[in-house]
Formats: structure tokens, sequence, C-alpha cells
């Protein structure tokens, strides 16, 4: 049985792994999303964790106690990070939802104050309406409660959006070096 103090060190190094590595998740997370100062502040924050936890791991490299802790840590961290990232409502997505119900469903969404774009096609058993809505991903539970409750059979794909905006906005966007560092 290890001593009590090897024991609250793989706790601690537990701990700082799951903070370094779930602050790793929501940097990448930010950089996607071109938010370069938040990056750079968890960026700062992970590293110095970081190096605290493999710090003490090998400076005890004669208790492998300490590298499962390390290794339970990161994937603790993994898992928290990712969980992590769905609750927090960065950024925008696209709602993509194809019903049979297009004129109504717009209608409704629209009198939530979502902003639709609706197509016609046809798809394997007959005409079916795709609905375009760009929104805060804060949104998008309240319009998908909305969607399924006016249709259950409706289908629905959501991706998050990098970059959008008319083409004028385009125009006017910095480019080369100044573009890289310009906020966005």
């Amino acid at each position: 049985m290890p001593d009590p103090q090897t024991l609250l060190l793989c706790v601690l190094i537990i701990l700082a792994r799951i903070c370094d590595v779930s602050l790793g998740t929501l940097r990448t997370i930010s950089v996607v999303h071109g938010r370069a100062a938040l990056a750079w502040v968890l960026g700062f924050c992970e590293v110095l964790i970081w190096l605290f936890a493999v710090s003490r791991v090998l400076m005890h490299l004669d208790t492998p106690l300490l590298a499962l802790a390390y290794a339970l840590g990161y994937a603790t961290g993994n898992y928290l990070g990712v969980r992590i990232e769905d609750h927090l409502p960065l950024g925008e997505q696209v709602v993509r939802i194809f019903t049979r119900c297009g004129p109504q469903l717009a209608t409704r969404l629209r009198e939530a104050g979502f902003r639709v774009t609706q197509f016609e096609g046809c798809g394997r058993d007959g005409l079916v309406h795709l609905l375009l809505i760009e929104i805060p991903r804060r949104q998008t539970a309240r319009l998908l409660e909305i969607a399924s409750h006016a249709d259950p059979q409706c289908f629905y794909i959501i991706d998050d959006i990098r970059l959008a905006a008319n083409a004028a906005v385009l125009r006017q966007r910095s480019t080369g070096w100044r573009g890289i560092f310009k906020k966005k």
C-alpha cells in the first residue's frame, strides 16, 4: 500500500491533468472559433498546470503509480473537455431541417424570431422542404424543440460555422499579415 504522501500526489496529478487537458480542449475550440485572446489565456494556464504535473511524475520515475495517475488524469480530462464543450454555447451554427411541413414549420420558426430560408426538393417519397437557419449555438435546443413539436418526423443536421458574412463584409476584411492579427 502506497504511503499517504504518494496517494495525495497521485490525486493532485490526476486533478492537474484533468484541468490542463480540459483547458486544452477548450483552447482548441477557441482557436477554431477564432477567439485568439481566449485561446492565449487558456494555453498559458494549460501549459502551467501541465508543467506541474509532468515535473512531479519525472521527479519520481521510481513510482509507477504516479505515471498511472498521469494517464488517468489525461484520459479523464479528454472526456470532461468534450462534455464541457457540449455545454458551452460558443459560436454560430447552421441547422438544416428536412420536413414535409415546410411552410408551416418555417412560419412557426419565424414567429419565434428565427431567420429561415426555405427550399423545395424531391425526396424518395415525394416533396420535401429544406429549411436553413443560422443561429447562435445557445439557441439550437430551443429551435429543435419548436421543430420537433411542429413536425415529429423532421430530420435535421447541425454544423458549426467558422465564418458567416455577406459579400460586402468579406470585401472589407483585412488580408495579409494585418488580417491575421485583426480581431474578428
